[in-house]
């Protein structure tokens, strides 16, 4: 069973907090994702390789530590993944970003795919799929289906806010995929949201309704 990791680190809870409040407008609520995701790539990336290099400061020479060329990939879930791009990329500026888009069926709740763009190395890549809001669960596991059929071997899933059911769905269909978070809330409701979560992510990143 994949592995859940739910970050405590208190500026991740602090911003998070700023970001469900209803009074917080585009502006903030867009500059807190990209925050937050900076903050979560650091933790994403903690189980990269290292390698020695040998290198010179301005005192002497020495062998010191550099990350062993992995090839990563960051996967958006459009549209609402993109608010998460920028902050990962500001960590990782070497990453190469694919694209995914699903939209969910407002009676089913149940994911379209409409169009994928991937890295021509998808093998040779370590992927991150990215979506604010990993709700029942069904575009995440659509997206991570989408990227093995591509022939992804290496895949995470980072979303800022989750509900249970949303985690358990994916655990269930893929059990190799870990799964990090910025929160995990409490439940769904009727409509499919996550409660309390923060609303419609997309809508409140790009100032529509």
């Amino acid at each position: 069973m994949s592995k859940v990791h739910v970050f405590d680190h208190p500026l991740i809870q602090h911003k998070m907090t700023i970001m469900r409040k209803v009074e917080t407008g585009t502006k903030q609520f867009r500059e807190l994702v990209d925050e937050v995701a900076s903050l979560m790539a650091y933790e994403l990336t903690r189980d990269l390789p290292l390698t020695d290099v040998e290198i010179e400061t301005p005192v002497t020479k020495t062998t010191q530590k550099m990350i062993e060329g992995k090839k990563l990939g960051i996967v958006p879930i459009l549209r609402a993944g993109l608010g998460m791009v920028d902050g990962m990329l500001r960590m990782m500026p070497n990453v190469k970003v694919g694209h995914i888009g699903l939209y969910r069926d407002p009676e089913t709740l149940e994911p379209t795919e409409y169009y994928l763009k991937l890295p021509t190395d998808v093998a040779e890549r370590d992927f991150v799929v990215v979506d604010p809001m990993l709700a029942t669960g069904g575009s995440a596991s659509d997206a991570i289906s989408s990227l093995k059929k591509q022939g992804a071997q290496s895949i995470k899933l980072a979303c800022l806010c989750a509900a249970p059911e949303g985690v358990k769905r994916v655990q269930e269909e893929h059990p190799d995929v870990d799964i990090y978070l910025a929160a995990l809330d409490e439940k769904l409701n009727d409509h499919g949201y996550i409660v309390p979560g923060l609303g419609d992510a997309g809508d409140r990143l790009f100032g529509t309704k």
